[in-house]
């Protein structure tokens, strides 16, 4: 069986913020973990913004002048060893998303563990 570790982190990071902020709503996307049928795929590409990559993570508190928070997780680094990102399509087109959303007052970021991502989310939340 296949190791699904960005699943395990998802589901870790989850698990943390229910048990940490249990009045904080947050959403957290599982359909990339799962294998779609076909009728399915086509359903769900009919209703999603083309080429709009949503992230992983929403967490829907607007803090310190933000209106919420989103993390894309990744299972290890997008940067490649000189420290730039990725020029894979699809990590390019999360990054586009990503910027979209800083443009539009939301906290956006990849995050590739689970130190990362809890660092992340609670520095956002204790912002003033």
């Amino acid at each position: 069986m296949k190791q699904q570790l960005e699943y395990n982190l998802q589901k870790s990071i989850c698990q943390y913020l229910r048990i940490q902020y249990p009045n904080v709503l947050f959403y957290s996307d599982t359909v990339a973990q799962i294998k779609l049928s076909i009728p399915q795929a086509v359903r769900n590409k009919a209703i999603q913004k083309e080429e709009f990559k949503m992230p992983d993570l929403v967490i829907l508190q607007p803090i310190g002048g933000y209106s919420g928070l989103l993390i894309e997780l990744k299972k290890e680094s997008p940067l490649l060893k000189n420290g730039k990102l990725s020029n894979e399509k699809h990590i390019q087109g999360q990054f586009k998303s990503i910027n979209d959303l800083k443009s539009k007052g939301y906290f956006a970021c990849f995050a590739w563990s689970f130190e990362m991502a809890k660092e992340i989310i609670d520095n956002y939340l204790n912002l003033k």
